[in-house]
């Protein structure tokens, strides 16, 4: 969003409201549950989340993608400097002030962005796979945390296990959307473990061993799901309210990947809308 025509601040947070709504994500639904102070900030976050995401999924070149992040990362400093240049960086520094949030999330979501924008991953290791995930899906967890009013150890350890549980399903979800462009996230040990020994994306997604390799990170996210509720437990229920709609959203998500078994890529996985907001009304009455 540029600073020429900069709309007011409760137009602008309608503006995000609305392309959130828009979306029809689970997000959505899960964040309807908080106050709407939190809510805002919230989507807030998811906007700036979405603006680095854009940049690094662009067909820019890597150059200009670094570039278009470089910009980010300076209006970062600004933000934490209390003297943003944006209109997003503004609605950005009245909520890292008042939820407390750090930098150092802020700047690790970019740094995931990054690992995306200078080349296309491409079988990483487990564990550049996990560093990329606590990046891009992990740091936002821990912002979220503390503007849902959980700022302790306990968060954080939502954070850490949802943030890569919900990562590692999106990528068992969106395998032909990242493999036609050039990206393949599933870790280079599972497939060497079951005989694949390729890193070209489409060419793993036709090996008939597919399947197994997805299995392997499934159960690697299933470990996350189960740490994160377990974490879940030693929180204040009410705040964490929209962490275990994601939660439930994303795990029933898993259930049908792992139903459909990576066999027919083409034929799209989801979770009926209906679903989510009955996920939506069960949490929000607890």
């Amino acid at each position: 969003m540029s600073a020429e025509a900069a709309p007011a601040p409760d137009a602008l947070k309608a503006q995000i409201r609305d392309k959130v709504a828009a979306a029809g994500s689970s997000f959505y639904w899960a964040m309807r549950l908080l106050p709407p102070a939190r809510r805002d900030a919230m989507f807030a976050v998811y906007a700036f989340c979405r603006e680095v995401d854009d940049i690094a999924d662009s067909n820019a070149s890597p150059a200009l993608k670094q570039a278009g992040l470089a910009v980010w990362r300076t209006e970062i400093k600004a933000i934490f400097a209390g003297a943003p240049k944006t209109p997003l960086g503004q609605l950005l520094t009245e909520i890292v002030v008042r939820y407390h949030l750090n930098e150092t999330d802020f700047v690790a979501i970019i740094d995931g962005m990054q690992m995306d924008a200078v080349a296309d991953i491409r079988a990483p290791s487990l564990a550049q796979l996990d560093l990329y995930c606590d990046r891009v899906a992990s740091a936002v967890g821990r912002l979220s945390v503390r503007i849902f009013g959980v700022d302790s150890a306990g968060g954080d350890r939502v954070a850490a296990h949802l943030g890569r549980a919900l990562q590692l399903t999106n990528i068992l979800r969106d395998l032909v959307e990242d493999g036609e462009r050039g990206r393949l996230y599933l870790p280079k040990e599972y497939l060497v473990k079951n005989g694949i020994h390729t890193t070209e994306p489409m060419r793993v997604l036709g090996d008939p061993a597919l399947t197994l390799v997805c299995r392997d990170l499934a159960d690697t996210a299933e470990t996350h799901f189960a740490e994160a509720e377990r974490a879940m437990r030693a929180c204040p229920r009410r705040p964490m309210r929209p962490a275990a709609v994601m939660r439930a959203v994303y795990s029933a998500l898993l259930t049908r990947l792992r139903d459909q078994g990576w066999r027919d890529l083409a034929a799209p996985v989801s979770v009926p809308g209906s679903t989510k907001l009955w996920l939506a009304l069960r949490y929000g009455l607890m």
